[in-house]
C-alpha cells in the first residue's frame, strides 16, 4: 500500500445517537491524500450515518473533523460542498420531473444570469466518454429506471470534481463493465491526489479497489484492514458480523404444479423497455432467477406479475385462474407477492411509522380494523412480531420507516409479504445494498419459501446470486426470454452469451 503522508479528512471522536439509539461511538476516521478508503459493516452499523456527518446532513453529537488540517464546522452540506466534499447517496436525491440535464445543473453557477446548459451538455458528454455512464440529456427523471438514476447520482458526483468523494454503494446498480468504467476513474482520480471514500458490501470489489478498510460494528470502530488485496472476503465478513457467514445450501427442488404462466406478454406505453411477447411458467416450490442487463424489460415483467401493468397482448394465469384484471388488489387477493425494486418508493411508506407501512396491505382485513376503525393494539402486536421474528434493527415499531437502514427496510419488506403466505412471490433486486449477513437471511427466507411450495420469481443483475438461488435462470434481452437455463446447466459464461443475444447459447 502506498504511503499517505497527508490527511485530507480527519474525524476525530465521532458520536451520533437517534431517539437514545447510539449509531456512532468515538469513531475515528482517517482518509489520505490519493487514498481510497473502503468503509465496511453490516446494515445499520453506522456506515452512513458517519458520511452523513461528513457531508453536513446531520451533526455530531460529540466529536471533531479536520479537512487538510484545518478544524471545520460542517452544519449543512453546504459546508461540505465549499470544502470539496461529494457524496453519491445509497438513495437518491433526484427531481423526477425534470429531465437529466436539469438535475445535472441543479447547484452549478449558471453564465450570464442563466443556467449553463452547454456547459452541463459538455460536462455530461466527457464523463460518458471517460466512464462509459451514457445518459439521454433531454429524458425526465420519472422515465430512467433505478439503474439509470443511480448513474445519473455518479455523474453528478463527478461533473463537481470533488477533491473528496463519497460513494455509498455506488456500484449495486451497475453492470460489470460499467463498474469496470467507474474504478478506473476513481484510480484516476486518487493517482492525482484526490481522496475517495468507498463503501460497498461487494467485498471482491472492495478488496480489487480499495488501499485500506475501515471496519464498523454497531456503530464502533471493530478494526482495519491494512492490506485488503490480501485479506480473504471471509475474513472481511468475520470482521463485519463477528460470526462466520456460511452461505445457505439449495436442497433438491420438489416441484409442485404451475402455479404463474405467463403465455406470450407484451406490454405497451409504460417507462422502461417493454416486454415482447414473453412467455414463462413457474411452478410450486421452485425458485425461477430472471438474468439480464439492467433496463431489458425486467420492470414491466415484475410489474404485470404484480398487477402494476396491464399486458398489451397475451394471457397470465395464477394458479390456474386466468388473470382480466390487472391490479395490485387483484394480485394480493390471490395470493401474489411483491418485492420491489425500489423499496424507498415503491416498498413502504417512509413517512410513515413502521408499524402502519407493515400492515397497510392488509389494513382493510378484520385483523387490524373494524366497522372502518383501525386496532390500534393489533397493528402494534403484529409489528413487533415482524421485528422479532425478521431481526429488524430498529429503535421500535412507531419509529419513521424511512430511518431505517437500506438492510432493514428489505427485512420489513420480506416480513409484510411473507405474512401474506404468497403462493407466488416476484421479487426484484432482493439484496442490492444489503450486506453478507443481510443477504443470507433474505436467501435463507427465499428457500425456506420454496420448501413450503411458493413459486418465486427472483429478477437480480448479481449472477452469482441467481446462480445460488435458482432452480432455473431465464435470462431478458431486449424485452424477450433470449433462453432458459436448467441450474444443473448454468453458467457465468452461458448466462453472459444470453444476456448479450446470443440465442445459441441455450
Amino acid at each position: 500500500m502506498p504511503p499517505f503522508p497527508s490527511p485530507l479528512v480527519a474525524m476525530r471522536g465521532i458520536c451520533k445517537s437517534f431517539s437514545g439509539i447510539p449509531a456512532n461511538v468515538d469513531v475515528d476516521l482517517t482518509l489520505g491524500r490519493g487514498e481510497i478508503l473502503g468503509l465496511l459493516g453490516e446494515n445499520g452499523a453506522g456506515k452512513t450515518t458517519l458520511m452523513n456527518i461528513l457531508f453536513g446532513a446531520y451533526r455530531a453529537d460529540a466529536g471533531t473533523i479536520a479537512v487538510e488540517g484545518r478544524p471545520l464546522t460542517i452544519a449543512r452540506s453546504a459546508d461540505a460542498l465549499a470544502a470539496g466534499i461529494g457524496m453519491v447517496h445509497q438513495h437518491f436525491h433526484l427531481a423526477p420531473r425534470l429531465s437529466v440535464l436539469d438535475n445535472l445543473l441543479v447547484g452549478l453557477p449558471g453564465r450570464g444570469g442563466r443556467l449553463d446548459r452547454t456547459g452541463g451538455l459538455d460536462g455530461l458528454a466527457r464523463i460518458e466518454r471517460q466512464f462509459s455512464l451514457a445518459l439521454d440529456p433531454d429524458r425526465p427523471v420519472s422515465t430512467l429506471v433505478i439503474g439509470e438514476q443511480q448513474r445519473l447520482e455518479i455523474v453528478k458526483a463527478l461533473l463537481r470534481g470533488a477533491r473528496i468523494l463519497i460513494l455509498d454503494e455506488p456500484t449495486a446498480v451497475l453492470t460489470p463493465a460499467e463498474v469496470d468504467g467507474l474504478f478506473a476513474a476513481l484510480r484516476a482520480m486518487a493517482a492525482q491526489g484526490l481522496g475517495i471514500i468507498f463503501i460497498s458490501h461487494k467485498l471482491n470489489e472492495v478488496r480489487a479497489l480499495t488501499h485500506r478498510c475501515l471496519v464498523l460494528r454497531h456503530g464502533r470502530v471493530a478494526g482495519e484492514i491494512e492490506a485488503p488485496a490480501d485479506t480473504s472476503a471471509a475474513a472481511m465478513a468475520r470482521l463485519m458480523c463477528g460470526q462466520e457467514i456460511v452461505p445457505p445450501v439449495r436442497p433438491p427442488a420438489t416441484k409442485g404444479d404451475v402455479v404463474l404462466a405467463l403465455d406470450g406478454i407484451s406490454t405497451a406505453g409504460h417507462a422502461g423497455m417493454p416486454l415482447r411477447r414473453a412467455s414463462l411458467s413457474v411452478r410450486a416450490g421452485e425458485i425461477v432467477g430472471i438474468a439480464g442487463v439492467s433496463g431489458n424489460g425486467q420492470t414491466a415483467l415484475a410489474g404485470v406479475i404484480a398487477g402494476m401493468i396491464t399486458p398489451s397482448e397475451g394471457g397470465v394465469t395464477v394458479r390456474g385462474e386466468t388473470i382480466k384484471r390487472f391490479t395490485p388488489n387483484a394480485m394480493m387477493a390471490r395470493r401474489v407477492g411483491r418485492i420491489p425494486e425500489d423499496r424507498m418508493t415503491d416498498g413502504l411508506v417512509t413517512s410513515l411509522p413502521l408499524a402502519d407501512s407493515l400492515v397497510l396491505p392488509r389494513i382493510g382485513t378484520s385483523a387490524f380494523s373494524r366497522g372502518g376503525l383501525l386496532k390500534p393494539g393489533a397493528i402494534l402486536a403484529f409489528a413487533q412480531e415482524q421485528i422479532r421474528a425478521f431481526d429488524i434493527r430498529c429503535p421500535g415499531p412507531m419509529v419513521r420507516a424511512g430511518a431505517l437502514s437500506g438492510g432493514n427496510l428489505q427485512k420489513a419488506l420480506l416480513a409484510r409479504e411473507l405474512a401474506l403466505d404468497p403462493a407466488v412471490l416476484v421479487a426484484a433486486q432482493p439484496t442490492r445494498g444489503l450486506d453478507i449477513g443481510a443477504t443470507r437471511f433474505v436467501h435463507e427466507k427465499f428457500l425456506a419459501l420454496r420448501a413450503r411450495g411458493c413459486g418465486l420469481v427472483v429478477i437480480s443483475e448479481d449472477l452469482e446470486e441467481l446462480l445460488t438461488l435458482s432452480d432455473r435462470i431465464a435470462v431478458l434481452y431486449e424485452g424477450k426470454i433470449a433462453g432458459v437455463l436448467d441450474a444443473s446447466e448454468a453458467t457465468v459464461a452461458r448466462i453472459g452469451l444470453l444476456m448479450s443475444g446470443v440465442r445459441e447459447a441455450a
